[in-house]
């Protein structure tokens, strides 16, 4: 393995560390006290742990490590090896901050900035290619043999997790919960540009069906393939497809994996008419 390769790793895993430090912050200092949920796992964590008393990450741990191993066969070992130990930091320093008294008993201030400081840790874990909810995992895969997206599926379940939390504790705090996961998720969107952004790759490369098969195994994405002409290299191939920005890091080990030699391209999509390309199983990889 290459210095900059080993570099980026520790790099990876700093950053993910400082999303995780920040993350578990808002959630035990601004979030917890107050009694606002934030969605996915956590939510529901966080629901058990007020119902049972056992403590919060312990609940996190348990429940998202299925999710993850789940997730691990569409999106293979560095996003595998990320998460978890995203999740494990995160648990960890959870807590560590759930044994403080919480930063403010004011519920607007706590929505606000916890949303706030929560969209920044989460977003910089998904940046570096790690995550920190197991729901996001399932609803990429479940996107991926339906019509509906990433952020529609991990809606709908906070949907029911916040309709629960009505239940349990007052409409009032469903509701700052559902504000604060909106906070959440355009914070996200800002640090990472969003876990459901499509991203099209336009991909250069002389090892196109090489690539072109990784990209179908490893991430469910069919690829287009045309011949190009470049003014010193003369013909070469030309790949392109469109992906999601959690599969963005997955794609970039995809096209330099063993010193492959590929000009890549990488633009956002604002949007996408038509069906999205999903994995079929009885598909094979079509290269020219």
């Amino acid at each position: 393995m290459k210095k900059n390769e080993i570099f980026k790793i520790i790099m990876d895993f700093c950053m993910i560390t400082i999303g995780a430090i920040i993350a578990a912050f808002a959630l035990g200092e601004f979030l917890i006290p107050n009694t606002i949920l934030d969605g996915g796992i956590n939510g529901i964590s966080m629901m058990l742990s007020k119902i049972s008393g056992i403590s919060i990450s312990i609940f996190i741990i348990i429940l998202n490590i299925p999710f993850i191993l789940i997730g691990f066969k569409s999106l293979g070992k560095s996003f595998l090896f990320k998460a978890l130990y995203a999740m494990l930091a995160f648990s960890f320093l959870l807590a560590v901050f759930e044994r403080r008294e919480g930063f403010t008993n004011d519920i607007i201030l706590a929505t606000v900035f916890g949303g706030l400081m929560l969209g920044c840790g989460v977003g910089l874990i998904i940046k570096q290619g790690g995550c920190l909810d197991g729901t996001e995992t399932v609803a990429m895969i479940i996107s991926k043999k339906t019509n509906f997206s990433v952020g529609q599926i991990v809606l709908m379940f906070n949907v029911v997790i916040y309709t629960i939390a009505g239940f349990l504790y007052g409409w009032d705090r469903a509701l700052y919960s559902l504000l604060t996961y909106f906070i959440t998720f355009k914070v996200i969107d800002i640090v990472s540009e969003g876990f459901e952004q499509a991203k099209a790759v336009l991909i250069i490369t002389n090892q196109s069906a090489e690539i072109a098969e990784d990209i179908y195994k490893r991430l469910g994405r069919t690829v287009t393939s045309f011949e190009g002409e470049g003014l010193i290299n003369g013909k070469t191939m030309i790949l392109y497809s469109v992906i999601t920005r959690l599969e963005l890091s997955e794609f970039k080990e995809i096209v330099t994996k063993d010193d492959r030699k590929a000009f890549v391209t990488v633009t956002d999509v604002s949007e996408i008419i038509g069906r999205h390309v999903k994995k079929l199983p009885e598909e094979s990889v079509k290269t020219k």
